[in-house]
């Protein structure tokens, strides 16, 4: 347990420092090239070097580039990268935001260009679609160094904060392009964190939608890691959106949701068609990350093939279960950020292998005309310890275990080695089935890779067989093998992104399309020739290499076995069960059908739904309490067209005594009627938008529960009641000021008509000129904040930034000539935002609010 523990802790730490930009750890370390002298004031500051004689080796015998561009490639990845950042298309603003960047910005940074090969400062993507996309030629350390990039670099942080723009490398743009998302699509982010795709993801579906509408498309967003979802949740909670769902699985076992699996035969006609397929399925797995060397510079000093080698099982089993859970027609893209043939060529191929006829390798090349990209490999070598191998006869074997026979080419050999190869539908494997072992094996392959080209000795030895280290127990066999191989798939129509074509990382994209339900026959067979080698395995090795040298690989072989006995526990598709999962979930499916019966009479247990199945988060309940309802209902005045029932949700089990009420859409609500149904497979840390609050004050209110602004842009056009139109000079001092007493608004009618509100919550929205006031709250483009009308004032209930932000946003887009304020009018220092309220000035108008009532992104406090 405790290594376990210790393992998942390493594999957390060395994808986050693989993927983070290293400059935001080390904040006194500018990257090499830029201020090549060191930092004025600390001479002993010496720059990353930017060298690595194995890297270089590597990727030269591997022939990833013609040799005459080595030079060019070579250069190009010494360089600090430019930053790059995405306009947020279903923003309120994002039309004007291109406009400030193509009128102001762009003229303004002509004089900064610090390029001599790039003509402008900053442009537009070509290849990324309605310029939404831009590449700025600074690095994000002159953007942070150079005082005349001050208030450019000000305005990123700014619309990044508040969701205008999302700041993403280039090249990691491009994967979720090549899904060709549609607006009703179920789309699946197999590793979501920290949330950059998903959030371009959910651009799309949003894009595609009429304002004030729900799409009916969906994403799931999953990661591994606790942390790193709290980190998706904190990017994604910008977006806004009912139509998301964060999870908590292993990316290789997420959990299928299949009723027919669990229901009688009596709902069985009923259940068919209730299980939770992707149309699309984005599988961004984790991998060395060799590809963004520009971004982290300390990838120089840790890079080593072993790296590769130890992430390949991984990557295999996750994309397998990827595309286990895609609908038959779906495409599921395959990306890393790694030049490494071994995780990108040598994973396509082995899906391609183990799928046969059923999956399909797309050529994508002519979808994005303007992105420059490579054609894939479809011959390389394996590294291991020192030793180049062509062909998998050739490794040693009491090296066979670790390097499989699927990083090779032809892929030739799988029946000589364990590969768990058969998490291949939506319900063949739930992440509660497999335990620790699940994780054990995850930790395996990152141990092997921590430990560079060699697994762990007895005597907990570290081996780094390409930096020249002393070996205690093995040679370096400096061995070459003579014989290579190529493969026979079409792996020339993967796509590689090389750095020197056009200024940017490295990256690897292949795409999928499913065409028929995977082969369980050919599964089975697979599973059944890897047990029957597990038997013996251990007996062999012992016999070559003597126990000792087996202890050495205890930490890989042994496991795998284990995992091998329950690789196929489900049904293929839903079209049959394997004998092994009824016989293994028959109590569970009893169980879980009372449930099921239980449910559909009404009668269902409501301590068991409010108990929850995941220690530590919270369970997702349907709110139905009709008093809050109703009383939300009649204060506001929602109108009926709005759909209540059925979309509200809460993490509280204790309705009484719930702070926050979430909306999900339609196809949100859909995957949470039947992950309850099949027993609560799936780990849900977040969910919905935040559209009702819990809110007292002294002075009281009809209605307990206030707006949230995350949920006002979608309520707006459904409001009648507590609703104010404001001028756009009261307007602008509400923002500025926070707090104004009724008497102090500039049209006195307006005061007389906020002082004559009830006490509570209430809506301001922003009137131009003449403007109909009938038809602003209906506008998709209106303007409106949330704010408190206490006993003597109204209090802004809005965080200062985005006040900040949509003040600049009114001035840009209406063309409006806000007057000076008087410097003198009395300016109450008010920090109330929408998370915790502190609204007023006198205490008799000031809500309650405690530090519990603030939002926590994955549990209710």
């Amino acid at each position: 347990m405790g290594g376990g523990r210790k393992r998942g802790r390493t594999q957390r730490r060395h994808f986050k420092q693989g993927r983070e930009n290293v400059w935001k750890h080390n904040p006194q370390r500018p990257p090499a090239g830029e201020g090549g002298e060191g930092r004025e004031g600390n001479p002993s500051w010496q720059p990353f070097a930017t060298e690595n004689p194995a890297f270089e080796e590597y990727y030269k015998e591997q022939q990833i580039i013609p040799e005459e561009e080595w030079d060019d490639f070579m250069s190009m990845l010494r360089k600090p990268l430019p930053s790059t950042f995405r306009i947020n298309a279903s923003c309120q603003f994002f039309q004007d935001i291109c406009s400030q960047l193509e009128n102001d910005f762009r003229k303004s940074l002509e004089t900064e260009v610090s390029d001599e090969h790039e003509e402008d400062a900053i442009r537009p993507l070509p290849w990324y679609p309605g310029n939404l996309a831009w590449h700025l030629n600074f690095s994000r350390m002159q953007l942070r160094r150079n005082q005349a990039l001050e208030s450019f670099h000000e305005f990123l942080k700014r619309e990044n904060e508040v969701g205008n723009i999302t700041r993403q490398e280039a090249v990691s743009m491009v994967p979720p392009l090549f899904l060709n998302v549609q607006p009703d699509h179920h789309i699946l982010d197999m590793c979501a964190a920290p949330g950059s795709k998903t959030f371009q993801l959910l651009e799309m579906i949003h894009q595609s939608t009429k304002p004030a509408l729900l799409p009916s498309a969906l994403v799931v967003a999953n990661d591994v890691d606790v942390q790193r979802c709290n980190l998706l949740i904190h990017q994604t909670k910008r977006m806004c959106t009912a139509n998301l769902i964060v999870t908590n699985h292993e990316a290789q076992n997420f959990p299928g949701c299949n009723l027919a699996k669990f229901c009688s035969e009596t709902c069985m006609d009923e259940a068919k068609l209730q299980r939770l397929e992707f149309d699309r399925v984005l599988c961004d797995v984790p991998c060395s990350g060799d590809g963004t060397v520009r971004k982290a510079p300390d990838m120089w000093r840790k890079w080593n093939a072993g790296m590769g080698n130890g992430l390949h099982r991984l990557q295999v089993e996750i994309a397998m279960r990827g595309m286990g859970l895609l609908k038959v027609g779906g495409r599921m893209v395959y990306s890393t950020c790694s030049m490494n043939p071994v995780e990108n060529e040598a994973v396509v191929a082995e899906i391609l292998r183990r799928c046969g006829d059923s999956v399909e390798l797309l050529d994508i090349s002519s979808e994005l005309p303007e992105l420059v990209c490579r054609p894939g490999l479809s011959t390389w070598k394996v590294r291991d310890r020192g030793s180049w191998f062509g062909v998998h006869e050739d490794i040693p074997r009491y090296r066979k275990s670790v390097i499989s026979p699927s990083m090779f080419p032809s892929g030739k050999g799988s029946q000589d080695v364990e590969v768990n190869t058969d998490v291949v539908d939506a319900d063949m494997k739930d992440s509660t089935d497999m335990g620790e072992e699940g994780e054990q094996e995850r930790n395996t392959a990152i141990d092997d890779s921590n430990n560079g080209d060699s697994a762990k000795t007895e005597e907990k030895t570290e081996v780094d067989c390409e930096s020249g280290e002393a070996l205690t127990r093995y040679k370096k066999l400096n061995f070459t093998s003579t014989r290579t191989e190529h493969s026979d798939y079409p792996l020339h129509r993967c796509m590689r992104i090389v750095p020197h074509d056009q200024n940017s990382g490295a990256f690897f994209i292949a795409v999928l399309r499913k065409h028929s339900p995977l082969n369980e026959i050919q599964v089975v067979d697979g599973v059944k020739s890897e047990q029957s080698i597990s038997k013996d395995k251990t007996g062999k090795l012992e016999e070559d290499l003597g126990s000792d040298k087996v202890s050495s690989e205890e930490n890989i072989v042994p496991q795998q076995v284990v995992d091998n006995t329950n690789a196929v526990d489900g049904e293929q598709n839903g079209d049959m069960d394997s004998k092994s999962s009824k016989d293994k979930s028959s109590e569970d499916a009893k169980v879980i059908v009372k449930e099921t019966e239980k449910a559909q009479a009404g009668t269902r247990d409501r301590r068991q739904q409010n108990q929850g199945r995941w220690r530590g988060v919270d369970p997702v309940i349907f709110f139905k309490d009709e008093v809050t309802i109703k009383s939300i209902v009649s204060f506001y005045g929602i109108k009926d067209s709005f759909p209540l029932e059925g979309h509200l949700v809460t993490r509280n089990p204790d309705t009484s005594h719930v702070k926050r009420i979430y909306y999900v859409s339609k196809s949100v609500q859909d995957v949470l009627e039947l992950n309850i149904k099949v027993g609560e497979r799936l780990k849900i840390t977040s969910l919905g938008l935040k559209i009702f609050e819990r809110q007292s004050s002294k002075e009281g209110s009809p209605c307990t529960f206030r707006l949230s602004s995350e949920g006002l842009p979608l309520l707006l056009p459904y409001i009648t009641k507590q609703i104010l139109y404001a001028s756009a000079i009261d307007f602008q001092h509400l923002l500025q000021y926070r707090t104004i007493k009724f008497p102090d608004f500039v049209d006195a009618k307006f005061g007389e008509e906020a002082s004559a509100l009830l006490p509570g919550c209430c809506v301001v929205v922003l009137r131009e000129g003449h403007q109909d006031i009938g038809s602003i709250a209906t506008d998709p483009s209106a303007i409106a904040i949330v704010c408190w009308k206490g006993k003597t004032n109204l209090c802004v209930m809005l965080s200062p930034l985005d006040g900040e932000e949509l003040l600049e946003r009114i001035s840009l887009r209406f063309g409006l000539k806000f007057p000076k304020l008087d410097k003198e009018k009395p300016n109450q220092e008010v920090t109330g935002s929408d998370e915790q309220p502190d609204c007023a000035t006198e205490a008799d108008d000031q809500p309650e609010s405690k530090a519990s009532d603030m939002e926590i992104p994955d549990a209710e406090a």
